[in-house]
């Protein structure tokens, strides 16, 4: 069966002229034959009718399932540097944490392919009909932490499925390639980074000395990154941008999101009800909080990271610039202290 998709609502955002896979025809037709064969298996029917979102790093196609809420293909970017692992992983984590993680309806991890349900309400919408402010984030938090604690285990699980390297022990090795190789670095910023590689050292010694242990790092978990779909649940999906790493460092994005629209008083509140699943670790609150303060400044590192596999390649690329601006945070105040 051929799959006329030029019909299709195409949008690039701020990537215009982005090549992707979706302009090969060849490419369309198996990614949609594959959709919809994986739509059949659960006895759904697409309509046909698409809408495409195109990135360097990803396609993402919603599908209006017939009868049934919309559903999505989504496909990474091939290859040891990109995203590819991400089908993998979200596969994986439906079976070690089912229930707090979006379980795909098909996919095939050799070729970066997934096949998405709708999740019910973004956390983001449902935050428009809460009046409690910062205090809508705190259980979600906290049900992100148990995950994290119940992954730690499936560290080497992960890391072998692909998901990035970035845990404790091999961040200053990661930190210098990311300072030497960055072409978006003036000068002065890479002499004052390369100056700040001792303390660097030293936070990883002591992150590391705190014993939890490296977990499943988000690293991207705004509030578009997980569904409310019902009273008190949450579900945690789009694992683009994961590494491995201490759990801690996931904290970094959500933290900077409260800042900017709740103001800094926000911040305890939060990394306290984060931290309520960590309490039975042996470690004091004031050793919890500050291995947060520690976490939040390491995080950069993953961030650049992952900017840096969205744009593979020499010279200087988009990812560069985003990547600089968060190595240079490593130069700036916490976020917490």
């Amino acid at each position: 069966m051929r799959h006329d998709a030029s019909a299709a609502a195409v949008e690039r955002g701020q990537y215009p002229d982005a090549v992707t896979p979706w302009e090969d025809p060849a490419w369309r037709e198996a990614a949609l034959g594959w959709a919809e064969h994986g739509l059949a298996a659960h006895g759904l029917r697409t309509t046909r009718r698409l809408a495409v979102r195109l990135r360097p790093w990803s396609v993402l196609v919603r599908m209006t399932a017939e009868d049934e809420p919309d559903v999505w293909f989504k496909a990474g970017p091939t290859g040891p540097a990109g995203g590819a692992f991400e089908a993998g992983l979200a596969e994986a984590l439906a079976r070690w944490v089912p229930g707090h993680v979006l379980k795909p309806l098909a996919v095939d991890a050799a070729r970066g392919w997934s096949l998405l349900p709708h999740g019910g309400t973004l956390f983001r919408d449902a935050l428009r009909q809460d009046s409690s402010g910062e205090r809508a984030w705190e259980e979600p938090l906290r049900q992100y932490a148990a995950v994290q604690r119940a992954l730690g285990p499936r560290a080497g699980e992960m890391v072998r499925l692909g998901v990035p390297d970035a845990r404790t022990a091999v961040l200053p090795s990661t930190f210098d390639r990311l300072v030497e190789e960055n072409a978006a670095l003036d000068p002065a910023t890479r002499t004052a980074l390369r100056d700040l590689r001792p303390r660097f050292q030293g936070w990883c010694d002591e992150l590391a000395a705190t014993g939890i242990p490296d977990s499943l790092d988000h690293c991207d978990l705004h509030d578009g990154q997980f569904f409310a779909p019902g009273p008190g649940r949450f579900t945690f999906f789009d694992w683009g941008d994961a590494a491995v790493s201490h759990p801690f460092c996931s904290l970094l994005v959500p933290l900077r999101t409260a800042t900017e629209r709740y103001g800094p008083p926000a911040l305890p509140r939060l990394r306290d009800a984060y931290l309520d699943p960590w309490t039975d670790t042996g470690l004091t609150p004031a050793e919890l909080r500050r291995a947060v303060s520690l976490a939040c400044r390491l995080g950069a590192v993953g961030r650049a990271c992952s900017w840096g596999r969205l744009f593979p390649g020499t010279g200087e690329t988009p990812g560069d610039a985003e990547g600089a601006r968060w190595l240079r945070e490593l130069l700036a105040e916490p976020v917490l202290r």
